[in-house]
């Protein structure tokens, strides 16, 4: 499986980030041990919302459109 995430920074909760990858929870750990250089300054993050997809062009797909102007809305609608 492949998912597409959405986290919260516990230390500035109107920051988010939203990735993809076929790891969630090594991603994760990656994510708040400072290993990927856009989320390391909010570090720790809270894994929000997940999406399951059967294929990684879907989850890449999802990631593209959550970035999106429309995509933003509908996650702070849903999930915030």
């Amino acid at each position: 499986m492949f998912y597409t995430y959405i986290l919260q920074s516990e230390n500035d909760p109107d920051r988010h980030y939203i990735g993809w990858t076929s790891n969630l929870t090594r991603r994760l750990d990656e994510h708040n041990a400072g290993k990927c250089t856009h989320t390391s300054k909010s570090a720790p993050w809270t894994l929000k919302a997940y999406f399951a997809f059967r294929t990684e062009e879907l989850a890449r797909r999802f990631e593209r459109y959550l970035k999106s102007g429309s995509g933003r809305e509908f996650a702070r609608r849903h999930f915030q």
